[in-house]
C-alpha cells in the first residue's frame, strides 16, 4: 500500500537567531492525519524547526511546502491562513481578556473549525471558567486554552511545542487524551515535547534531534527496538 502523500515537507531547513546558524539542513515530512514528534534534549533546535516552518524566524532558507505549495517566502501570518496553527510553550494567553474573548480572538482560516461547544467537550474546565480571565487560570487550564484557540481557526496542521511542559500528571493525560481525540477527527499534529513516555503514546513516528540536525527517525513499530539509542540520544 503506497504511503499518503506528505501534508507537509521539510527539506535541508537552515535557521539563523541573528548571526547564530541553528538548524543545520533539518528535513522531515508529516502526512496526512499522523501524530509525529520531534524528540531530543533541551537546546537541540525542536522549538526553532516549528518557529522556522510558522516563518516566526525570519532568516531561514531551504523548502517548507504545505499541501505541496511552498512557504519558505511567505510571512507567518500568510503561513498561518494557508491552513497551519501553532500553540508556543509559553502559550499565549491574553491575560486581560477571559476565556471566552480569548476563544474567540484568533480569525478562521478555513471552514471546519471546532465551535465553542466542540472545544468544551474536549476541554470541560473551559466552559466552567467561560468568564475567568486569562490570569485567573491554573497552568493547565491555560494550556487547555491555547490549544482550543488555535482549534477555531479551521487549521488542519497542528504545530504544539511542549504543551505538557510543567503540567500535573492528571492534566498531562487530559492532554493526552484531547491530542488522541484531535487524531481521530482528521487533524494532523506535529508536536515537540519532553516527556517521551507522553509522546510515545500518541506518535505514529520520531524524528530525533541533535545540534540542529535531524540524526535519526523511526516509526511507533519500531519503538522498542529503538529503546537503546533512545538512551543514548534523549538520556532517558
Amino acid at each position: 500500500m503506497p504511503e499518503a502523500p506528505a501534508l507537509l515537507a521539510v527539506k535541508e531547513l537552515e535557521a539563523w537567531y541573528g548571526e547564530s546558524h541553528v538548524l543545520h539542513g533539518v528535513t522531515l515530512d508529516v502526512r496526512t492525519g499522523e501524530v509525529v514528534t520531534l524528540l531530543g534534549r533541551n537546546g537541540v533546535g525542536k522549538t526553532t524547526t516549528l518557529k522556522a516552518v510558522m516563518g516566526i524566524i525570519e532568516s531561514r532558507t531551504g523548502s517548507v511546502r504545505f499541501e505541496g505549495k511552498e512557504l519558505i517566502r511567505l510571512s507567518s501570518d500568510a503561513i498561518a491562513r494557508s491552513g497551519i496553527a501553532f500553540c508556543p510553550e509559553e502559550r499565549g494567553i491574553f491575560s486581560s481578556l477571559d476565556v471566552k474573548e480569548n476563544l474567540l480572538l484568533p480569525r478562521q482560516v478555513r471552514p471546519g473549525g471546532l465551535d465553542l461547544d466542540r472545544i468544551f467537550a474536549l476541554f470541560p474546565n473551559l466552559r466552567e471558567r467561560l468568564n475567568s480571565q486569562g490570569t485567573k487560570l491554573s497552568g493547565g487550564e491555560q494550556q487547555m486554552l491555547a490549544i482550543g484557540r488555535i482549534l477555531r481557526t479551521g487549521a488542519r496542521l497542528l504545530l504544539l511545542d511542549e504543551p505538557t511542559e510543567g503540567l500535573a500528571p492528571v492534566i498531562v493525560e487530559q492532554i493526552g487524551r484531547t491530542i488522541g481525540a484531535l487524531k481521530a477527527q482528521g487533524f494532523t499534529i506535529l508536536l515537540v515535547e519532553q516527556n517521551f513516555q507522553f509522546a510515545a503514546a500518541l506518535a505514529d513516528r520520531y524524528y530525533v534531534m541533535e545540534h540542529g540536525r535531524i540524526i535519526d527517525h523511526f516509526a511507533a513499530a519500531d519503538l522498542k527496538a529503538s529503546t537503546e539509542k533512545l538512551h543514548d540520544y534523549l538520556g532517558v
